[in-house]
């Protein structure tokens, strides 16, 4: 029988030993009841322990926990003062989670957590035992104001940094968002195709462009996609918030960027371009901008042409665009020449009013009086303003009949007001001849009157030269040389005259370009033996040639 007490005793004891867990290591246990908001935990050996039921609690969530459950808990110590083993589901879970996190940050494997403090330079993550460090920057990928509402709520992490002795962890939330922005970016690009049309939201706007939102993804919407016609700014026709329908024209499968386009899904205008603007038909349109070369006209939305700085203006040359047009002006223009491969439109503004020189030209013919202000002095001659905004030249030939044009164009002032008859207009030139002295008639011509070649007229002696004689013809002077004199070579002597001498002769020459006559005593002789031969002379007579000169000098005389 002692025996038996001894093995029972023996057997007691064993059983003590193996029920009884040492401190400091994690035990199993049961529920056995719960109350006041904690778990009674059986741990064998008729050891009992109390627990918070928050500690069994997942991150964010509530604890399930109900009578019964099997648990593990870290045994603290075997007995207090109340008689109670010190249990605690904290450290066994922190011991636990340890090793499913050291576990989850070798295979690269997410984990679930809940933020639930704020410290400097970023926030706690209960990781369901293990509290880890989540730094400001890896909350999101946008910079986050406020956290709040991300607290309590559970959500997977990336373990970026793990270090058991130092129980230091670092995660990261943004990691994993990125992720599932590429996943998702992925798959939105994967389901698009070019030339697909869409709905996108407009989510910035830049001088270049806008960003549309196709749902996950950005395509770049270019401003030169956005109309057919010139848009300066994208604000023009688009708003942030704002819905539009659009066609992906490009998807570049390695960046992943998409090119978006508007105009391509409304009908391009140059289709009936040609048909519409046909060659030197003119319409209305309005100056969109002006280079130093010339000015863009729009002549619909979508359909611009230029305007070459020489096709401006008949009169203003080498002046810069700007003066002759300014942006938004209505004007109208001719086209000139059209190339749709450029999509190009050359237009006229100068073709759409009448050429100033041919409506002077009809307005003043030659011959007509007109009067403008000296605008310019050359050296060879004035120029002189004129209506329609045209300049005529007056030569120096042209200012004095008396004199040299050289010496009288100094008495002339820029900003005199001149009149001047119109000499000639060359419209293809564009050149308007004008004539100041023929204002005054030829003083010349008047003073020839009807005097022809072979007239005889009578002029008066003004000097006697040794080369011959000077004489006057009502105000003009004329010379005859020695030679002409007479017919008789004794006779060809200037001594033979006086100043003041009245002279018959013979006019041989008008020169209305030197403005000068040439007479001659000899041919007016010569002229009236001629005649007197056929007057009075006959074969049949007998009569000599000195008889019949004689009669008809004495005829002469009588």
């Amino acid at each position: 029988m002692a025996n038996t007490m001894e093995e029972f005793e023996a057997l007691l004891n064993e059983s003590f030993e193996m029920d009884t867990p040492s401190e400091g290591s994690v035990v199993k246990g049961k529920v056995i009841a719960i109350e006041a908001g904690q778990a009674i935990i059986d741990v064998g050996y008729k050891m009992e322990g109390r627990v918070d039921l928050k500690e069994f609690a997942n991150p964010g969530e509530e604890a399930e926990l109900a009578p019964g459950d099997t648990v593990e808990v870290f045994l603290r110590q075997v007995e207090n003062a109340r008689g109670e083993a010190v249990i605690s589901r904290e450290m066994a879970r922190r011991e636990e989670a340890w090793d499913r996190l050291e576990k989850a940050y070798a295979d690269e494997e997410r984990v679930d957590g809940a933020i639930f403090g704020r410290v400097k330079g970023g926030f706690t993550v209960d990781l369901g035992g293990a509290v880890a460090f989540l730094p400001g920057s890896q909350v999101d990928v946008r910079p986050v104001r406020d956290a709040g509402p991300l607290m309590g709520l559970k959500q997977p992490f990336q373990i970026l940094k793990m270090d058991r002795r130092r129980g230091n962890i670092v995660v990261s939330r943004r990691a994993i968002l990125e992720e599932s922005r590429a996943e998702q970016r992925a798959e939105v690009i994967g389901n698009l195709t070019e030339g697909q049309e869409v709905d996108g939201v407009v989510k910035n706007i830049t001088e270049y462009g806008a960003f549309v939102d196709l749902g996950g993804v950005d395509g770049l919407l270019h401003v030169t996609d956005m109309a057919w016609r010139r848009v300066n700014h994208p604000s023009e026709i688009l708003t942030i918030g704002e819905t539009i329908k659009v066609q992906v024209i490009k998807i570049n499968k390695e960046t992943h960027r998409i090119s978006l386009g508007m105009k391509q899904l409304q009908d391009d205008p140059w289709n009936a371009v040609e048909a519409k603007y046909t060659m030197e038909s003119t319409h209305t349109g309005r100056v969109t901008n002006i280079t130093d070369y010339g000015a863009f006209v729009e002549l619909e939305p979508g359909v611009e042409g230029l305007v070459h700085v020489s096709e401006m203006s008949w009169t203003k040359k080498n002046v810069h665009p700007g003066k002759i047009v300014s942006t938004s002006q209505e004007v109208e223009v001719m086209v000139l020449e059209i190339d749709s491969a450029k999509r190009r439109v050359s237009l006229g503004l100068k073709q759409t009013m009448r050429n100033p020189w041919e409506v002077f030209a009809e307005q003043f013919p030659e011959g007509t009086e007109v009067e403008g202000e000296v605008k310019n002095i050359t050296e060879f001659g004035l120029f002189v303003g004129l209506e329609g905004d045209i300049d005529g030249m007056v030569h120096l030939s042209d200012l004095t009949w008396e004199g040299r044009g050289e010496d009288v164009i100094g008495d002339f002032r820029k900003g005199d007001i001149v009149k001047a008859k119109v000499a000639e207009v060359d419209v293809e030139k564009e050149r308007i001849s004008l004539s100041i002295k023929a204002l005054d008639g030829d003083p010349f011509a008047e003073t020839i009157g009807g005097t022809k070649r072979g007239s005889i007229i009578t002029v008066e002696v003004t000097k006697i030269e040794e080369g011959g004689i000077e004489v006057d013809y009502e105000g003009m002077k004329s010379f005859i040389r020695r030679s002409d004199l007479s017919r008789d070579r004794a006779e060809q002597r200037p001594e033979r005259f006086g100043v003041g001498d009245k002279v018959d002769v013979r006019v041989t020459n008008i020169d209305s370009k030197t403005r000068k006559l040439g007479l001659s005593i000899k041919a007016r002789e010569i002229a009236e033996e001629k005649e007197a031969v056929e007057q009075f002379g006959s074969s049949d007579s007998g009569a000599s040639l000195g008889d019949i000169l004689g009669a008809a000098l004495k005829g002469g005389d009588e």
